[in-house]
């Protein structure tokens, strides 16, 4: 383990203040401190905040700072003045620049998750940037034309794809890559698999887990149903979001031995849905809050949830954050197969699917045992999504390897 590091993390909690994005990346920075390092929790996206009230986008991010000020001693106290968030306007909250630029420089990792920030000079400045890919395929679909000086006339994706080059190390959720079944493009890049880490003390104790005599007996997930646009189009083949595979498992509710109901957000077909047996909720009753959303999740008999057609199609080996919560809570999850069995054991507490029959079956294992599998999955979440083993072995794997030659800024934008 390293001795006591400057780290900075990014994200996007106070620009999208709603459950899951608030633990997707408030874990990062909270198991950081965890391991005994100096801590930076850094937001800047340029990118408008989403106000929940308004339930729209504003440019003004003055009241997701306030509602983040707020939450962010809740998570932890020690945590409640190391953030930095600027907002759309350049308004900034939190610790005031020059101590970030300063932090920057001293930082011996700087994390960037997601291509959430919009990284400025002053981020480079740290002395290893690694990037975090939690969008396999998408993350990487332009990569083959930009190395094929293809993507002359897409001035934003060569950008991205130049920024990413700019990282010294890059770590990617699709946790399949490199298998001879895996579709993810690996040009230009060494893409080293990790995980969401979870902090397992914010999903254990009282008032937090549901013992299992308290939850509902109803499978349970939270889901935003995505655009009919094309996704990215790779070697030919065409990628596409969560809808088409969604409407694959159309009949599941007539077939399952327990019901399903989906907190929903966007367009989707509800009337086509509900027709077909399936419980419908609207997803910002259930994920307002990060403590409500937790809720929501424990008490849960077990998550059933379908992934994107790009991380089914691709192999890509992704699993979802929020599958990860739901374990750390003790609560099982059946969840579509992306090829995850090569990193997470299958079978008991985590049950994957790839058809219809598989989906029935692995929901009626779980109504028949539900104590055994409720077991299995806080064993796999420990085992497997625990922050401390999570984290260690990316700091570990970022600061260890033999440095590469970071592209100058200059020579990038030519």
């Amino acid at each position: 383990m390293a001795d006591r590091l400057h780290i900075v993390t990014t994200g996007l909690a106070a620009t999208y203040p709603l459950g899951g994005v608030f633990w997707d990346y408030l874990q990062y920075a909270l198991g950081f401190a965890r391991l005994g390092h100096e801590v930076l929790y850094l937001e800047d996206s340029g990118k408008w905040c989403y106000d929940p009230g308004q339930t729209t986008f504003v440019e003004s991010g003055v009241n997701n700072a306030a509602y983040f000020a707020r939450a962010i001693p809740q998570l932890d106290p020690a945590l409640a003045d190391r953030w930095f968030f600027r907002d759309a306007l350049g308004a900034t909250w939190g610790w005031d620049w020059p101590r970030v630029v300063e932090f920057c420089r001293s930082a011996d990792l700087f994390v960037h998750i997601s291509a959430a920030c919009e990284m400025r000079d002053e981020y480079y400045a740290a002395r290893r940037l690694a990037f975090i890919d939690s969008d396999p395929m998408f993350t990487q679909a332009s990569i083959p034309d930009y190395a094929a000086g293809r993507l002359t006339d897409d001035e934003l994706s060569r950008r991205r794809v130049e920024m990413i080059r700019a990282h010294d190390v890059h770590f990617t959720f699709g946790e399949n890559i490199g298998a001879a079944d895996c579709r993810i493009p690996r040009a230009l890049f060494d893409w080293l698999p990790t995980r969401q880490p979870i902090v397992l003390d914010c999903f254990a104790g009282p008032g937090v887990e549901a013992p299992l005599a308290d939850r509902r007996r109803v499978l349970t997930t939270v889901m935003s149903w995505e655009a009919a646009e094309k996704g990215p189009l790779v070697d030919g083949v065409a990628y596409y979001g969560k809808g088409p595979e969604f409407m694959r498992f159309l009949d599941l509710p007539t077939r399952s031995a327990l019901p399903i109901e989906i907190a929903i957000s966007g367009k989707a077909p509800r009337d086509d849905l509900r027709a077909h047996g399936w419980r419908l909720i609207e997803a910002p009753e259930v994920s307002g809050d990060p403590w409500t959303y937790r809720d929501y999740l424990a008490r849960s008999f077990g998550e059933w949830s379908i992934a994107k057609n790009a991380y089914v199609q691709s192999r890509s080996g992704w699993f979802s954050c929020r599958s990860a919560c739901y374990l750390a809570l003790g609560v099982p999850v059946i969840v579509q197969d992306t090829g995850f069995g090569c990193a997470i054991p299958r079978g008991e507490g985590v049950l994957s699917f790839a058809t219809l029959d598989e989906a029935q079956a692995a929901i009626a294992a779980v109504a028949m045992n539900p104590a055994r599998h409720a077991r299995a999955a806080r064993e796999i979440a420990r085992e497997y999504f625990d922050s401390s083993k999570v984290l260690s072995r990316l700091i570990d794997q970022a600061l260890n390897r033999p440095r590469r030659t970071r592209p100058a800024l200059s020579e990038l934008d030519e």
